[in-house]
């Protein structure tokens, strides 16, 4: 089993679902004796609600998580028992604070008006390929960074630059999925000989450290000034919140700051990784699933109201909820592919499952949620489809599934404190993208890893839908969105994701004539030149040729 797992490093997660589905959704993993590689894998339901609610005081992260988590020291995730209580009652009160929705969203909106789409519009008009996942990675990064810390690093701009602390993330979450794989023995030899991807994650700490401390260090200078401290009894911020709360209290390392530093890495982790994440695989489910993001923009402009220029007001989350449809979808991506893949756990006394499988005390668990959405036994014979429609009851509202069987934001008392907040990001960044742009994967990938390459134009709202994105391979020089929409309603001749359009415009009107290789279509089209404008409806069909 070894061998094998190794030689499908690669494609890990699929690997153990390949395994789960014909071994009943549990086995065990059996490592040769010195490798400290032994484990127990399972994406039972029974198993995952055992484990993680009712006998939860049995299964504490425990020093085999920590050991290979090392990286986050004392925080929330790697922390049990009273350290554990401490870091979720704040938070859980820092986040029902009657300012903190408000706060939440000015963080999001102003991210996606001076970052998100400024950057989507350059690589629209420029006609080029973009890495979604990094464009959303960045997002994120900034938008926690600002509600966290109080300092927006503005890693989302045109230009994409450099910035040590965004990139350290990718680098540590690649070596510790590699922690995972490789034997124990193996992965210490390697962070002791500072080689690989170990060396890598020891420079990703230290990053860490010097972008957290000097956001420590800065607010403690203004804090130390009176009239900051007044402004802050009138203002919501975080940073001052946890500081505060946090007075005082030092960890297991005996240091103040490094518990703060360990809190803070924690929440700019589950800030940036999971809602990108999220995002990423969001997107490319929609480019395979037209008639999935054409109800979703169906939805939008029935039950949102734009501004007069098109642009989109800053929604509350009241207003978020009408998005039922939406909301179906991103609980599917989330289905298919959830953020956290797989959780370790391991019991502190002998236990038995409800499988059946007897453990033995300090026995190596893992939780496989990405397996679970790819279980006919969870999900039913079409669980390897992109269905919406799943997560809507009858009477046309939202459909909840057991956290046990849902597990894209954790289960029992560890459930995700930031599930709400989660959710109104996505859904923020869905209606500014689905609104405005097209967005079309290139190439075929279609395992879990960084291939997201994408080519990205301006939403035409009402043209005939052709039955699928047309996709092209890595090796085609011809990029699927070649067009922008411009702000004065001006089209050329172009080329948009295969469609033909010529407009003319005359006075206030436009017309156009389309054609549409995929459909062999041809249509004309005309409507007002505002409508034309950025976020709008495009030209309305006046009948086929």
């Amino acid at each position: 089993m070894i061998p094998a797992l190794i030689r499908n490093a690669h494609r890990v997660h699929d690997f153990a679902t390949d395994v789960l589905k014909v071994s009943g959704g549990t086995f065990m993993l059996k490592g040769p004796w010195f490798a400290n590689m032994d484990m127990l894998v399972t994406a039972d339901p029974a198993n995952i609600h055992h484990i993680l609610s009712k006998n939860f005081s049995n299964y504490p992260k425990g020093p085999e998580f920590r050991k290979i988590f090392d990286i986050l020291g004392d925080g929330i995730f790697n922390v049990d028992y009273g350290l554990w209580e401490v870091h979720r009652k704040t938070t859980m009160s820092l986040m029902n604070h009657a300012k903190f929705p408000s706060l939440l969203g000015r963080a999001i909106w102003r991210k996606v008006e001076i970052g998100l789409l400024p950057v989507l519009d350059y690589f629209s008009e420029q006609v080029k390929e973009l890495d979604l996942q990094e464009i959303f990675q960045r997002f994120t990064f900034d938008s926690i960074c600002a509600l966290v810390l109080d300092y927006d690093p503005r890693s989302l701009s045109i230009d994409l630059p450099y910035i040590p602390c965004e990139k350290a993330f990718t680098d540590t979450e690649e070596a510790l999925l590699y922690r995972h794989i490789l034997p124990e023995s193996v992965w210490k030899l390697q962070k002791w000989l500072q080689v690989g991807k170990e060396k890598k994650l020891t420079k990703a700490s230290d990053v860490f450290d010097q972008f957290i401390y000097s956001c420590i260090s800065a607010k403690r200078v203004e804090l130390s000034k009176l009239e900051v401290l007044q402004k802050q009894d009138e203002d919501l911020n975080l940073l001052t919140a946890y500081m505060k709360a946090y007075k005082g209290k030092s960890g297991s390392s005996g240091d103040p700051s490094k518990f703060l530093r360990d809190t803070f890495l924690s929440l700019m982790i589950a800030g940036r990784d999971t809602t990108s994440t999220g995002l990423t695989w969001f997107f490319y489910l929609l480019s395979k699933n037209p008639l999935v993001e054409a109800k979703i923009l169906e939805e939008i402009k029935t039950k949102l109201q734009p501004k007069e220029d098109g642009k989109w007001n800053s929604f509350d989350a009241l207003e978020l909820r009408k998005l039922v449809y939406l909301h179906g979808a991103l609980c599917e991506s989330l289905r298919l592919f959830p953020p956290v893949a797989l959780e370790h756990k391991a019991p502190i006394e002998d236990d038995i499952l409800p499988s059946g499988h007897q453990l033995a005390e300090n026995t190596k668990i893992v939780l496989s949620f990405y397996s679970m959405g790819r279980m006919e036994t969870i999900w039913g014979e079409h669980c390897l489809e992109f269905k919406p429609e799943r997560w809507i009851s009858e009477r046309g509202g939202i459909k909840h599934e057991p956290s046990f069987k849902f597990t894209a934001f954790n289960a029992g008392p560890r459930t995700c404190l930031g599930k709400e907040m989660a959710f109104i990001q996505m859904k923020i960044v869905a209606i500014t993208i689905i609104s405005n742009y097209r967005v079309q994967v290139v190439g075929q990938e279609t395992e879990r890893r960084r291939a997201t390459r994408v080519a990205i134009g301006p939403k035409q709202h009402n043209s005939p839908p052709s039955p699928r994105p047309k996709t092209h391979k890595e090796s085609d020089p011809t990029p699927l969105a070649t067009s922008r929409r411009s702000n004065s309603g001006r089209w050329s001749v172009c080329n948009w994701s295969g469609i033909v359009i010529v407009v003319i415009q005359s006075g206030a009107r436009v017309s156009g004539a389309v054609l549409d290789p995929d459909t062999n279509h041809k249509w004309i089209g005309s409507g007002p030149r505002k409508e034309m404008g950025y976020g709008s409806h495009g030209l309305e069909v006046l009948g086929y040729l």
